[in-house]
């Protein structure tokens, strides 16, 4: 036994004693005493069990509330983002520190924001266009650039999309997707590793 274990067992016998002799000195009846000890015991096997397992019940809280109000879970480096009611995976992104809705689309090439967003956010489209083929039909959007794009924990700078002025819809598309170490769905969940 080293020095803090006998540290620990000392500390232990003098709060034994202490309990023990409070108990004894109250002179209660055996039955009364020994359930009052039962009593003390499992209020501190219940406090040593939160403290010992505090990790898992905030993950557990985490959990519960990205089942509620759909908010994604960072557990460690990975971001997992729980599949709206629609059948989709929206997450909130920041564009230049304002927050705003995509939907995660693995079949869009380039991450694409409104025009509404792009002067939210002061991101300047320039002059250079592309014609895209989308869902929809072929647009024509504005190549731009954002100095600080962030989905959770996971940042970008300079980060390159296109502005459609023909929608108000955000799409988190292939190039933030493929920049990450991996991504993958595991059952109600898209899971980002940075």
């Amino acid at each position: 036994m080293n020095g803090d274990q006998a540290a620990y067992a000392l500390y232990l016998v003098l709060f034994l004693v202490l309990v023990g002799s409070s108990l004894a000195a109250r002179r209660l009846p055996m039955r009364q005493t020994l359930k009052m000890a039962a009593t003390w015991v499992a209020i501190f096997a219940v406090g040593f069990a939160l403290f010992s397992f505090r990790s898992e019940f905030a993950a557990l809280g985490s959990r519960l509330k990205a089942e509620a109000v759909g908010t994604p879970i960072e557990q460690g480096e990975e971001l997992r983002i729980p599949k709206a009611e629609d059948g989709h995976f929206w997450v909130e992104a920041s564009v230049n520190g304002h927050e705003v809705p995509f939907l995660v689309d693995s079949g869009a090439s380039i991450t694409t924001i409104s025009k509404e967003v792009a002067d939210r956010a002061g991101i300047e489209t320039g002059f250079r266009a592309a014609e895209v083929e989308t869902a929809n039909g072929s647009v024509i959007m504005r190549h731009a650039y954002a100095d600080q794009f962030h989905v959770g924990g996971i940042g970008r700078t300079e980060f390159p999309l296109f502005v459609n002025a023909n929608s108000d819809s955000n799409v988190l598309g292939m190039n933030f997707l493929s920049s990450l170490e991996s991504w993958r769905v595991e059952g109600n969940y898209l899971v980002m590793k940075p």
